[in-house]
């Protein structure tokens, strides 16, 4: 859906307006278009455990960096490693390096601090400041979005910090462009080797995904971008939506399972689509049936909590009793704000995707001895077909509530599922990660 108030302002009218009276005002943000990873150079600063390996690690992955300031020169990205920092006192390192270059971002810059997991830190002081580094990246995110610029962190352990790059990777790129403010948690099983892929251009080349929901809107994206990353489609939706799934397949050249996922024989249907097994699995379909509390039906309690977690739980087990879910695989359950922050008028859905994050963080260490990773995603406000029948107030106040002034696009999911599957990502397990432009509602 097209955002018009965001249309309106760029033009010279409407920057007046914006200026004059104090008006939100959406920057253009850049998205991954192709070619490099990153349009500019990154400057590189702090010390601890990944300090010394960023400039050999980014260089790698084609990304320009250097760890000295040079007066007039733009960056495109700031990388701090601030993991053995052990004390309040200490974290005024963050500021010290951070306050000289902010002035010199350019436009839709990256900023990632590195931290190690605080309840590894090793002292209370320690702990303290590591925790803190959630504050900092937070209240940056909001100071620096004006320009479609980012804040993250990711925190390592000593066993871990050596597979960080893909999510460096992603976090610096435009592949990010929605994500802000967020914390990434490397580490938290035992499980941390990642692997390189042998193309760097196709790092899904010979995986297999799954993708439920996959007709349109979020799920047609996540196909697409899974599919330019390398990945063979198995995409799965509802019998009405047939003919759009079917095309979608077509043109990616992938196949079809067409089932209601909440039926008794979902599990086995599946099971029979996926011929010897699948890499990825990506649980995206989903509905709404919003009403009050007061005003709700037991069927749209029932219906919308099955089909975002209770048949995604059971379809998973299935694959796992089955071993249809290859070592090393990917399941990936799609979240929402509404299961962190609530929202009136869905305890259904605020229920059904708060569940989500519960079925990924019980499953994940179980599943850890084969290598297979668990995470979610947890969307914002991104523009959809859904958004076209929320009330006009409603709409705008999704799209403005947040660092970036403006709702996401289907794509900056679908990113973000991407950079879970990198064969390179195999130390993120249990992790809940929004793709929302840091909104102002929930952590």
């Amino acid at each position: 859906m097209s955002d018009r108030y965001k249309s309106m302002v760029q033009n010279p009218i409407g920057q007046f307006l914006v200026k004059n009276l104090g008006l939100p005002n959406p920057p253009e943000l850049e998205r991954y278009r192709g070619g490099a990873l990153v349009d500019g150079p990154v400057l590189i600063g702090g010390a601890g455990l990944v300090a010394e390996s960023l400039p050999g690690l980014l260089k790698g992955a084609g990304i320009d960096t250097t760890t000295v300031r040079a007066e007039g020169r733009r960056y495109k990205g700031l990388v701090f490693d601030a993991s053995i920092i052990d004390s309040a006192a200490g974290t005024v390192a963050l500021q010290e390096f951070f306050t000289p270059v902010l002035r010199s971002l350019a436009s839709s810059a990256k900023i990632v601090v590195v931290g190690v997991l605080p309840e590894r830190a090793g002292s209370v002081g320690a702990a303290i400041a590591q925790r803190g580094l959630e504050g900092f990246v937070r209240s940056l995110g909001k100071e620096i979005g004006a320009n479609g610029s980012t804040a993250n962190l990711v925190y390592v352990t000593p066993e871990s910090k050596d597979a960080i790059g893909s999510t460096l990777q992603f976090l610096l790129s435009p592949k990010s462009a929605f994500v802000d403010g967020q914390v990434v948690r490397l580490g938290t099983t035992d499980l941390v080797e990642a692997d390189s892929p042998a193309d760097p251009a196709l790092p899904l080349a010979g995986k297999v995904a799954l993708v439920t929901g996959a007709s349109r809107g979020l799920g047609a994206a996540m196909a697409r971008t899974l599919h330019r990353d390398g990945a063979t489609i198995i995409g799965l939706d509802v019998p009405p939506l047939q003919a759009d799934l079917d095309a979608l397949m077509e043109e990616l050249g992938g196949s079809s399972i067409v089932c209601d996922i909440t039926a008794d024989d979902a599990p086995e249907t599946i099971a029979a689509g996926l011929g010897d097994g699948v890499d990825l699995v990506v649980h995206n379909a989903g509905i709404t049936r919003d009403k009050r509390l007061k005003n709700m039906k037991s069927e749209n309690w029932a219906k919308v909590v099955d089909i975002s977690v209770g048949a995604p739980e059971r379809i998973t087990a299935h694959l796992l009793e089955q071993k249809l879910i290859r070592p090393g695989g990917r399941v990936i359950g799609i979240s929402s704000i509404a299961g962190i922050a609530g929202n009136n008028g869905q305890t259904n859905y605020g229920t059904a995707k708060a569940g989500v994050i519960g079925f990924v963080q019980a499953l994940a260490p179980q599943v850890a001895g084969d290598g297979i990773t668990v995470n979610a995603i947890a969307p914002g406000f991104i523009e959809t077909d859904m958004v076209k029948t929320m009330p006009l107030g409603i709409r705008e106040a999704g799209r403005r509530l947040s660092s970036l002034s403006q709702g996401g696009q289907p794509v900056d999911v679908a990113e973000a599922i991407a950079w879970y599957c990198h064969p390179g990502s195999s130390a993120i397990s249990g992790n809940v990660v929004r793709v929302c432009g840091q909104g102002f509602l929930g952590a």
